[in-house]
C-alpha cells in the first residue's frame, strides 16, 4: 500500500501542470539534450511569462470587473438564485446549438481543473491563508466580468446559413464596436487560436495524464534502461526510451480525444454534462466529508484566513510573505482558475439555446461562482484545517493538497492516503481530459472567426492537427509550452478587457430591460 501512495503522489505531481510546477522541466521521464538556443528560448518565454502575468494585466482585470459591479448595481448578483433556475430551462423557440447548461458544462470543462485543485494549494503556500480571502474577491468582481461575456456573447452572435452559431470576444469587439475595432478583435481570435493548440489544451493536459500513468502502473521505469522502454522518436534521431505505459495511455487519450472533437460541439457538449458534473459532484462530497470530519475548526480557519488577508506575516511569523504576495498570488490563481476576463467563456455562450443575452449571462455569471466561490473555497478550507499548508512543513503545490486529504480523511482508517491519492489522481485526470474538450472548441471558432464560416475544410484540417498534437504530446517537454500556452491566454484578455469595458453601457441598458420585462428576473420564461 505504501507503494500505492507514492505513485499517486507522484503521478499528481506529474499531472498538475500549473506554471510554477511546469517552468522546472519536463515530468515525463526522459533525458532532454541541452542546447544554447534551447536555452535562451526557454528563457525568453519565461520572461515574457512573467511580463505578461504580472500586476499590470492583474490589475487591469480587477478594475474591469469593479467597474462593470458597479454600472450592474450588483443586480447580477441578486438575480443568482434565478441564474441557476434559467440553468436547467431551455427556451421555447430559440437559436442556438447546446442548452444553456450544455454551453456552461463546455465552459467550465475548460475551467475546472489543477487550478481548482493545485492552484488554490499555490496561492495558500506562498501567501498564506490570506490570498484565499483575495481569490473570492477576485471572483466576486469576476462574476460581473462573466456576465457581460456571456451576455455580449449571446447579444452580438451570427448564425451561418446552415443554423450553426459563430460568436465571442471577436463577434461583439467588431459588431458592438465597429469595424474599424476589427483588427482588436483579430488579434484576440488569433492568440486564442494558439493558446489553444500551443499547449494549453493539449500538450499540457495529455502530457500529465500520461506521466500519472507511468508513475502509477510503472513507477520503476528508467529511461536509461531500453530493454524497459520504446523509442518512439528514434526516427527523429531522439534515442529516449519512454515507457510502454506512456505509450499506450497516450494512444487511448488521443483516440478518445478524437471520437469527441472530431464530432464537434454538441459531442463535446454531451461528454462535458456527462463528465464535469459527476467529476464536481464526487469531488465537492470528498471534500465536505474531510470539512464534516473537522468541523470545529472551521470557525478559526476562516477567522485565521480573514486576518491573515490583511496582515499575513503576524499569522505566518514572517515565513510565507507580506499583504503584496497574498493578493497577488491570491488574485492571480483565482482568474487563472476561472478565466473571468481571458475571453474563453464566452465563446461557448454563445452556442446556447436562448433568446435572452441577460438570460444567458446570469447563466455564464455561475460558471465563476461554482468554480471559485464553491470548488476553491471548500479546497482551501480543506488545506486551513487540517494545518497543510504551513511552511515548517516544506511542501509545496500539489503537495499541500496531498497532505489535507491524507490528514483531514484520517477517519478512514489506515488506508485513507491511498484512498485520498488515488482519488485526487483520478480527478485531476478527468479534468484534464475535459480541458482538452473545452479548448479545441474555443479554439476552433477562434480559427473560424479568422478564416470565415464557409472554409469548413479548414477548422476540420485543425480537428485533425489538433488530434495529432495530442498524440504528441506525451513524448514533448511542457516547460516551454505552458509558458508559451500562459503568454497567449494572458494576451487574449487585454482586447477582451478593453470592449467589455467600452460595451459596458451596453450591457447596463440590456440588463435593465431584461429586469424590466422580467419583474427582476423573477419570472419564469417560456420552458421546455
Amino acid at each position: 500500500m505504501t507503494n500505492a501512495v507514492a505513485a499517486a503522489t507522484t503521478a499528481l505531481k506529474a499531472i498538475a501542470q500549473e506554471p510554477e510546477a511546469a517552468q522546472s522541466g519536463a515530468v515525463a521521464r526522459t533525458v532532454e539534450a541541452s542546447s544554447g538556443w534551447l536555452d535562451a528560448f526557454t528563457a525568453w518565454v519565461d520572461k515574457a511569462d512573467g511580463c505578461v502575468w504580472g500586476m499590470p494585466l492583474i490589475s487591469a482585470i480587477l478594475v474591469t470587473g469593479l467597474i462593470l459591479t458597479c454600472v450592474l448595481r450588483l443586480n447580477h448578483v441578486f438575480n443568482l438564485k434565478n441564474a441557476f433556475r434559467y440553468m436547467f430551462h431551455t427556451e421555447e423557440g430559440t437559436g442556438g446549438d447546446v442548452s444553456s447548461f450544455g454551453a456552461l458544462c463546455t465552459a467550465l470543462s475548460a475551467t475546472i481543473g489543477t487550478g481548482n485543485i493545485v492552484g488554490v494549494a499555490t496561492a495558500i503556500g506562498t501567501g498564506g491563508p490570506g490570498a484565499l480571502f483575495w481569490m473570492e474577491v477576485a471572483a466576486f468582481f469576476g462574476m460581473a466580468t462573466k456576465y457581460a461575456e456571456g451576455l455580449l456573447a449571446v447579444k452580438y452572435r451570427e448564425f451561418t446559413p446552415d443554423g450553426r452559431v459563430l460568436g465571442g470576444p471577436f463577434y461583439y469587439i467588431e459588431k458592438g464596436l465597429g469595424a474599424r475595432w476589427k483588427w482588436l478583435a483579430v488579434m484576440f481570435a488569433a492568440f486564442g487560436a494558439l493558446a489553444g493548440i500551443m499547449g494549453i489544451g493539449t500538450l499540457a493536459q495529455v502530457h500529465g495524464i500520461s506521466s500519472a500513468t507511468l508513475r502509477f502502473f510503472d513507477p520503476q521505469f528508467s529511461p536509461a534502461d531500453p530493454a524497459t522502454g520504446v523509442a518512439v522518436l528514434s526516427w527523429l534521431g531522439v534515442e529516449t526510451t519512454y515507457s510502454w505505459a506512456v505509450v499506450i495511455s497516450g494512444f487511448v487519450v488521443t483516440l478518445c480525444v478524437g471520437l469527441v472533437v472530431i464530432g464537434g460541439l454538441r459531442r463535446i457538449a454531451a461528454v462535458s454534462t456527462v463528465v464535469v458534473p459527476f467529476m464536481a459532484v464526487l469531488y465537492l462530497i470528498i471534500i465536505a466529508f474531510l470539512l464534516l470530519g473537522n468541523l470545529s475548526k472551521i470557525t478559526s480557519a476562516i477567522e485565521l484566513i480573514v486576518r491573515a488577508a490583511f496582515n499575513p506575516v503576524a499569522f505566518t511569523g514572517g515565513m510565507v510573505g507580506t499583504i503584496f504576495i497574498a493578493m497577488q498570488k491570491g488574485v492571480a490563481r483565482g482568474i487563472f482558475s476561472n478565466e473571468a476576463g481571458l475571453g474563453s467563456a464566452p465563446i461557448a455562450a454563445a452556442a446556447a439555446k436562448t433568446n435572452e443575452p441577460a438570460r444567458q449571462g446570469l447563466v455564464c455569471m455561475t460558471g465563476t461562482f461554482i468554480d471559485t466561490i464553491v470548488i476553491c473555497t471548500m479546497t482551501g478550507l480543506a488545506i486551513v484545517v487540517t494545518g497543510a499548508w504551513e511552511p515548517s512543513l516544506g511542501l509545496k503545490g500539489v503537495d499541500i493538497t496531498i497532505e489535507a486529504f491524507s490528514r483531514g480523511l484520517s477517519f478512514l482508517g489506515p488506508h485513507s492516503a491511498a484512498i485520498s491519492g488515488f482519488f485526487l489522481m483520478t480527478a485531476l485526470t478527468f479534468f484534464a481530459f475535459t480541458t482538452i474538450l473545452g479548448w479545441d472548441y474555443y479554439s476552433e471558432r477562434c480559427l473560424e472567426y479568422l478564416v470565415g464560416p464557409k472554409r469548413l475544410w479548414a477548422v476540420k484540417t485543425y480537428r485533425l492537427l489538433y488530434v495529432l498534437v495530442v498524440f504528441a504530446g506525451p513524448y514533448l517537454t511542457v516547460s516551454v509550452v505552458w509558458g508559451l500556452a500562459d503568454i497567449f491566454n494572458g494576451l487574449m484578455a487585454f482586447p477582451n478587457l478593453v470592449a467589455l469595458v467600452l460595451l459596458s453601457p451596453v450591457v447596463c441598458r440590456t440588463t435593465a430591460d431584461f429586469l424590466k420585462r422580467t419583474a427582476g428576473g423573477g419570472a419564469r420564461p417560456e420552458q421546455k
